[in-house]
């Protein structure tokens, strides 16, 4: 069994969207199949973003969002889920991540060998929605605004294997697609993959 964070990155807590209900349905999966699962919401958690170079390599994490840091780094698998916005991670969602990967993450060590350690071993899978058709995102766009979170956060920190899914055209899914998401999801929660 393994140690899965379940890391919802829709910005909007004020109303349920397909990103919440693809992550409650990996979540229902994961836990029938035994795993042990956590949930981060960053949505609800309340943390400035960061300003300088001099707030990232000195400063400690909010205390907010220490709890955060301690269970990704305790993490077998991270199940992150968010909307495309802009081609990319929400603005929330990316400060969440400058915040808890900081130096003193990494024992305050800023060399490459010591930040490919740091989560090594930890498998990710993302899940992505967006009003585009997923095949325009990867053949037109070439995936290129989670590409670039997949090199230079997860992969730069030790992650993988990383995995995707693209969840296209919402709006246009109807009940049949989307209950064929909510399942794959919570299939995906049972395999922790």
């Amino acid at each position: 069994m393994k140690k899965i964070v379940i890391l919802q990155g829709h910005p909007d807590d004020g109303a349920k969207h397909l990103c919440h209900a693809l992550a409650d349905a990996y979540r229902a999966g994961a836990e029938a199949a035994g795993h042990q699962v956590s949930v981060i919401d960053v949505a609800a958690l309340d943390f400035p973003l960061l300003r300088s170079k001099e707030e990232w390599e000195n400063m400690p994490a909010p205390d907010v969002l220490l709890p955060a840091q301690a269970a990704l780094l305790e993490a077998d698998h991270i199940a992150i889920f968010f909307p495309l916005w802009l081609g990319s991670l929400p603005a929330r969602l990316k400060g969440f991540f400058e915040q808890v990967f900081r130096p003193a993450m990494a024992g305050g060590k800023t060399d490459l060998q010591s930040w490919g350690k740091l989560m090594r071993g930890c498998s990710v899978r993302i899940f992505v929605t967006m009003g585009m058709p997923a095949i325009a995102f990867r053949l037109f766009f070439l995936s290129h605004g989670i590409r670039f979170f997949e090199r230079n956060v997860l992969r730069f920190t030790g992650c993988g294997p990383i995995r995707r899914s693209l969840v296209g055209n919402v709006e246009g899914l109807g009940e049949r697609g989307c209950r064929a998401w909510l399942d794959k999801a919570r299939s995906l929660g049972e395999k922790g993959l």
